[in-house]
């Protein structure tokens, strides 16, 4: 889809990259308390408590119980419907529905259906009522008046802040025989509800210039889950504020397929999406990410500095958000600028910061200029190994080193020893101020992905049909080598995972298994190669997954997981336009047709016109019909000017 093909969206499709240090800083999620700025709703089969049993199997009535709870006043009536599963409306059924004396609305097509609640109920309602429940002081409680009062419990739910409750009626004689409530509880045999999400957050820099507001809706991650679509109705008000922007994060492999509806708004969408009306097309996703800190810092990367709303909520298949007026989504909690700690001292100030970072490679050192203003004469800053200089720009000094370099030592188990120096100007004189610390090195796998087998500047870009390197590594000071690269998969949306390598050996065509370098002071490296294929449906995936495990001999684990866009190199980016060669080639080719056809129509002329077309046209011929009409075929001398003069 060009970019007029969607006047009120701008789709921006930003490259992967990690966000500026500290880009995120300054902006402390607070939540929201006042008028929220969205209204953000999800359908879940999943409730806080719940629980199913046969107890019921064999009783005059199937029982359900619904209890629901809200952490503020609805501001809609409660909508539950109960429908029967494919045998129909087999047998007499009783809903307890406990809400408070909330305002509901139950339908359903059971005429045998039994309503027994402390609701308002609304003038919708087609179900006969039953005497009130009592009030009950717990679950326990609850739960134990139903069983005495019908013998069994088919199904028990708890939920909280629901907009529709969907039940389906029906027992399965494979339930345990009690209804005892679970946390957590997976109720998708009976139950769907969308539920109103109120852990809506928000925060805006006190120093913040822009006017554009950003919402971020994170999906938690489920592997286990069974939801690869995710359909989100986005709605604005009339007058609602053009500068907006959306982030929405998920796991790769999800489709979302976007309903707008009155909303001027741009996106970055985690997997495949789609715009409706706007295009049908599938548009390619990024990768976002799936931290707090890094989706806020994204945002700011594209100069909104207001978090309206920031939610994470279950993946789910049906999301709705609508977006608030535009006085509420700016009253949001604003964090003022912090000042810049109070120290007595370089060395007080340096270890109150820790700004040292390692992984099992490298070590970086990250300081934003602001928290260094009670030191006004920094000149630079170095490690132990003085030619290791830190770089500066505008906002931070920044180091990045390998662990074996600058004059880092590994003595300590798990931790990296080094000295931070700050090189002071006093007037025309120099001092430094040492700083000696220990970064600690964590305890877990890392994976990375390179271009060449150098194994140098790795990437997150997998291009298809040429090799790529894979490095697993990490650090395990106790018996490094009892550590086994145990399994590695690549998968990408809609396509079998496929085995790479399994027990240190490689799996497949295009896989192969290098010679890592030495393990080295407890650490541990892996290496290997493989080939990403065409499909063999020719379609390539705008996203995979690599995953690996490694553990020990005695199954302690630990996984990875990489994220990659693929890039389908073989053939020419469809933005890049066409080379020299294929406009010569094309023109060329448009030319020879062109004269072909050319001669094919002057053959079929020639051959096939009447034999009087070749004879000379008297000028004296009579002004007959039949003569008119010859001279208008046979001339071809005639002009518009002849004709008329003619006439």
């Amino acid at each position: 889809m060009g970019p007029r093909a969607a006047p009120l969206l701008l789709l921006l499709l930003a490259l992967l990259g990690r966000p500026e240090p500290g880009r995120a800083e300054g902006c402390d999620l607070q939540p929201v308390t006042a008028e929220p700025p969205i209204t953000l709703s999800y359908a879940t089969s999943t409730v806080p408590r719940g629980c199913v049993s046969s107890g019921s199997v064999g009783a005059s009535h199937e029982v359900h119980v619904l209890s629901i709870g809200w952490s503020k006043a609805s501001p809609f009536p409660l909508r539950v419907s109960v429908t029967p599963r494919a045998g129909g409306c087999a047998r007499p059924a009783v809903l307890v529905l406990l809400c408070a004396r909330c305002s509901a609305t139950v339908t359903s097509p059971c005429p045998d259906l039994l309503l027994r609640t402390d609701a308002r109920l609304d003038p919708g309602t087609t179900v006969a009522l039953g005497p009130e429940p009592p009030a009950a002081t717990g679950e326990g409680q609850l739960l134990a008046w139903a069983r005495g009062a019908y013998r069994g419990i088919t199904s028990y739910s708890e939920l909280r802040d629901p907009r529709w409750v969907q039940l389906r009626l029906g027992e399965d004689a494979g339930s345990p025989r009690e209804c005892v409530p679970q946390e957590r509880f997976d109720a998708a045999s009976h139950l769907e509800a969308e539920v109103v999400f109120h852990g809506v957050k928000g925060c805006s820099r006190g120093d913040a210039q822009s006017t554009g507001a950003a919402h971020i809706v994170r999906l938690q991650p489920e592997p286990s889950s069974p939801v690869t679509e995710v359909n989100l109705s986005l709605s604005c008000p009339e007058r609602a504020m053009s500068n907006q922007f959306l982030i929405l994060q998920s796991r790769a492999n999800l489709t979302w397929f976007l309903s707008v509806n009155n909303c001027h708004i741009q996106f970055l969408v985690s997997g495949n999406y789609k715009i409706e009306p706007i295009s049908p097309l599938l548009l390619p996703g990024m990768l976002l990410p799936d931290t707090e800190r890094g989706l806020i810092a994204k945002a700011f990367e594209k100069n909104y500095s207001v978090i309206a709303s920031y939610s994470t909520i279950p993946t789910s298949a049906r999301i709705s958000l609508e977006i608030q007026e535009h006085e509420a989504v700016r009253r949001v909690p604003v964090t003022p600028t912090p000042p810049a700690p109070t120290v007595d001292s370089p060395r007080e100030l340096l270890r109150m910061l820790q700004p040292w970072k390692c992984t099992d490679e490298t070590m970086e050192i990250v300081i934003a200029r602001p928290y260094l203003e009670p030191i006004k004469e920094v000149v630079n800053i170095t490690l132990r190994d003085s030619s290791c200089q830190a770089e500066k720009n505008a906002t931070h000094f920044m180091l990045k080193t390998p662990l074996s370099h600058c004059g880092t030592s590994l003595e300590g188990r798990g931790h990296a020893n080094n000295e931070l120096i700050l090189n002071l100007a006093k007037g025309a004189a120099l001092r430094s101020v040492r700083v000696a610390f220990q970064c600690p090195i964590p305890r877990e796998l890392f994976l990375r992905l390179f271009p060449t087998a150098a194994f140098d500047a790795p990437q997150t870009e997998l291009e298809v049909n040429k090799e790529a390197f894979v490095q697993a590594s990490m650090r395990w000071e106790d018996h490094p080598a009892d550590l086994q690269l145990k399994e590695c998969w690549l998968a990408a949306p809609g396509r079998e995972p496929v085995l790479l390598v399994q027990g240190g050996e490689a799996h497949g065509a295009g896989v192969a298994v290098l010679e890592g370098p030495p393990s080295t002071r407890g650490r541990k490296v892996w290496r290997f190669r493989f080939t990403y294929a065409v499909p063999e449906d020719g379609r390539v995936p705008f996203s995979a997954t690599l995953k690996c495990k490694a553990g020990l001999q005695n199954n302690t684990i630990f996984e990875k997981v990489l994220e990659v866009t693929v890039k389908d190199g073989w053939r020419p980016p469809n933005n890049r336009g066409l080379g020299l060669a294929a406009v010569l080639g094309i023109t060329f080719g448009a030319f020879l047709i062109g004269a072909l056809l050319t001669a094919g129509l002057w053959y079929i002329y020639s051959h096939t016109r009447p034999t009087s077309k070749l004879q000379p046209v008297s000028s004296t011929a009579p002004a007959s019909e039949s003569s008119s009409t010859n001279h208008s075929i046979g001339s071809t001398q005639s002009t518009p000017c002849s004709t008329s003069s003619m006439a």
